[in-house]
């Protein structure tokens, strides 16, 4: 395991470096933007080991792995993100483990971790998903029909709407990718007008292993990365 773990530490040294490279091109300061995790193809002594190497956020898709890993891991370091779609009857459980939902993918959804909020008595950090690759097995709202929405989401006084998070159409170029991106950019910029402010939309999510440099440079704030940490890890 000694091995796995010098090598996921070298994987996500390297992966920083590229990320401070993309954030300088873009006249960004690296700071900027958080690297996520991504655990989910993984165990919990590669999750551990991602710790150990100075990643304290960790991002996972399905809410059972979710819980199992922080059950397994206990740490109070740990940020979980949670990056996939979450089912209202796993809402309970979920939220008291997670630092940020990324999936606001619908209306219900945010109706629904507002009233368990309520009930818990805390605040949700969400992000609103965005389908803005049009591709219709992807969960998210579409790009046109979220402006309507603010005065219905500053309601949800449960939830925090802090940005936006959306994925590049599986099937596109990084031609495509960054035009979706830059979407996904310009449209938390009129939402942040069109809403009078209600909000303050600061995080973009946009970005995985095969484009996050492209969405850096497009104004991410979080970048979901994880089979590049595992390169070689025997993963």
């Amino acid at each position: 395991m000694s091995d796995v773990r010098e090598r996921i530490a070298e994987n996500m040294a390297h992966v920083r470096e590229r990320i401070a490279a993309a954030a300088v091109r873009a006249g960004r300061h690296p700071d900027e933007v958080t690297l996520v995790a991504v655990s989910k193809y993984v165990g919990v002594d590669e999750a551990q080991a991602l710790l150990a190497a100075g990643c304290r956020d960790l991002g996972e898709s399905r809410p059972q792995e979710l819980w199992r890993k922080a059950e397994a891991l206990g740490s109070s370091a740990i940020r979980w993100h949670l990056i996939g779609h979450l089912q209202r009857n796993k809402v309970a459980r979920t939220l008291p483990l997670v630092s940020l939902l990324h999936s606001g993918d619908s209306l219900r959804l945010l109706e629904a971790v507002h009233a368990e909020s309520a009930a818990q008595g805390r605040v949700t950090p969400a992000l609103l998903e965005i389908n803005v690759s049009g591709d219709a097995a992807k969960h998210g709202f579409r790009p046109d029909e979220v402006d309507p929405l603010g005065e219905t989401l500053a309601a949800l006084n449960g939830v925090q709407i802090r940005g936006l998070m959306a994925m590049a159409g599986l099937e596109g170029s990084p031609d495509d990718a960054r035009r979706e991106f830059a979407q996904l950019r310009e449209l938390r910029d009129r939402l942040q007008t069109a809403w009078g402010g209600r909000f303050k939309l600061a995080e973009l999510s946009m970005g995985m292993s095969g484009d996050f440099e492209i969405a850096i440079e497009e104004g991410a704030t979080l970048v979901r990365v994880g089979s590049l940490l595992f390169e070689g890890a025997g993963r």
